[in-house]
């Protein structure tokens, strides 16, 4: 007779049986230590550390307490003798037991009483005495929490069949407690289960939470390095359109010019322009349907006046500093710098109500370096939804130019985003240049070792001297260095 003819309710019996022996007999004495209170709730979360560590112990600290009453009452009312080892010391012990190995000391207080019973001869007395019956509720709660719901279930039909049988065998029908006994683990097992059931729920809300963060941070990710394209697609059109005209153009600026050079010039051409092709292809593919073109040219570091002139307007108090030599950057450099910026300028606004913030741009020989720094806000901070997807923006960015960023909060309760973006030295960068003497110096660049005036348009912009003042000689020529 094969499992398939097997009865329904063969087949019934056999997966119960299976439940009991998975759930209570399979390592019943396994070695699983009670867990420490989680207190990261609302209630707990805001304690301070120390507090926390201290009260994440607290079931421990409860169990153990309970089996010190208990030895205790013990020793107090009976003194040391067989009896008292049978009806406090036991069950005390079976508590602390619990704490380690919890499903074997349930499986020891449900036969206690019995032990009890026969050690002592109190046949005539009740079934479940004082120590005993708290052992067992309390060691039943404690499974049934760190189960799931059938385990409190057959905790109840063992310790009923149990009692039941003790008593129709060696009990006295007239004082047996059994009857409180199955209703205080009624009461005891289903909180205990609505404790696990709510639990549970908890973590699979948190995995899904997790889950969907996760899920979330890809596509933040995948929308910023889309948006990144469609704003690159106008700087990297119109190089390829110049590389195009002037590939075109070249052969005629030539007089009779050789057939190879014509043929190369058609070559690059016909390369940047089919180049041109794919990209506005690749761009159809990764723009959204509402994507509208811009019709401005997109924003450079030159735009960055304006940009504080309008967050100014809307009441944060901003200014801009730069310092070093202003050089023109490359134009993917400049619009991811203009939009690092915008970001941070935006999450200002945004998470530091009354803050003042400051931008910085630093021309350096290697590169450029960008800091924007908030003071601590003044204001409520209301919680913003989609808080750190700009910082991962910032980042995509600053990754596909080679560059650093780095975000965290300043010792002052502020906020500062700190980024440098590499950008190779071109070859008029490289050669050292005369260095003007004497006045010719303190003309060029103003009072030496002092800050360079600024433009006239309002903007404060600083030139940093780092070589100590000269004293004024003469015009002399000097050799380049």
């Amino acid at each position: 007779m094969t499992e398939t003819n097997r009865s329904p309710e063969y087949r019934l019996a056999v997966g119960v049986l299976h439940g009991l022996r998975e759930d209570l007999i399979h390592d019943a004495f396994a070695y699983r230590p009670l867990p420490p209170m989680r207190t990261d709730g609302p209630l707990l979360g805001g304690l301070p550390d120390l507090i926390r560590k201290g009260v994440q112990w607290v079931p421990h600290a409860l169990m153990l307490s309970v089996a010190a009453v208990i030895a205790m009452a013990g020793l107090v009312y009976q003194g040391l003798n067989a009896d008292m080892f049978f009806e406090n010391m036991l069950p005390a012990a079976l508590i602390a037991l619990a704490v380690i190995r919890p499903v074997g000391a349930f499986w020891l207080t449900l036969t206690a009483p019995t032990w009890t019973s026969l050690f002592t001869g109190y046949y005539d007395s009740y079934h479940w005495l004082p120590g005993a019956f708290v052992a067992h509720l309390l060691i039943m709660f404690v499974v049934a929490v760190r189960s799931r719901p059938r385990t409190a279930a057959w905790m109840w039909l063992l310790t009923t069949a149990s009692s039941v049988g003790a008593e129709v065998v060696i009990g006295n029908y007239y004082f047996q407690n059994n009857p409180q006994m199955f209703l205080a683990s009624a009461v005891v097992l289903v909180v205990a289960v609505a404790i696990s059931v709510r639990r549970t729920a908890d973590q699979e809300v948190r995995a899904e939470r997790t889950v969907t963060a996760v899920e979330r941070g890809k596509r933040t990710v995948l929308e910023e390095r889309t948006t990144i394209a469609r704003e690159l697609h106008d700087v990297v059109a119109h190089h390829m359109s110049v590389v195009a005209i002037q590939a075109e153009a070249a052969p005629y600026r030539v007089e009779d010019p050789p057939e190879e050079l014509v043929k190369a010039f058609a070559t690059i051409r016909e390369n940047a322009v089919s180049a041109l092709t794919e990209l506005r292809r690749i761009l159809g593919v990764v723009r959204a349907e509402d994507y509208e073109a811009p019709d401005a040219p997109q924003p450079v570091l030159a735009d960055l006046d304006s940009l504080v002139a309008n967050v100014r307007e809307t009441g944060l108090d901003a200014e801009k500093i730069v310092t070093g030599a202003v050089r023109p950057l490359p134009q993917g450099v400049e619009l991811s710098a203009y939009r690092i910026v915008q970001e941070a300028l935006s999450n200002v606004l945004r998470h530091a109500p009354g803050a003042t913030a400051r931008v910085e741009v630093s021309y350096v020989l290697g590169g450029l370096g960008l800091r924007v720094v908030n003071t601590a806000p003044q204001g409520e901070v209301r919680p913003s939804p989609g808080a750190g997807h700009g910082i991962t923006g910032m980042r995509e960015r600053i990754a596909m130019l080679g560059g650093e960023l780095t975000a965290g909060a300043t010792r002052d309760g502020g906020y500062e985003v700190v980024a440098f973006v590499p950008v190779a030295l071109t070859e008029q960068e490289t050669t050292p240049e005369p260095k003007p003497a004497g006045p010719e110096r303190a003309r060029a660049t103003g009072n030496p070792g002092t800050f360079g005036t600024g433009p006239a348009d309002g903007t404060e912009q600083r030139t940093v001297i780092l070589e100590k003042p000269t004293a004024v000689t003469a015009p002399t020529e000097e050799k380049p260095s």
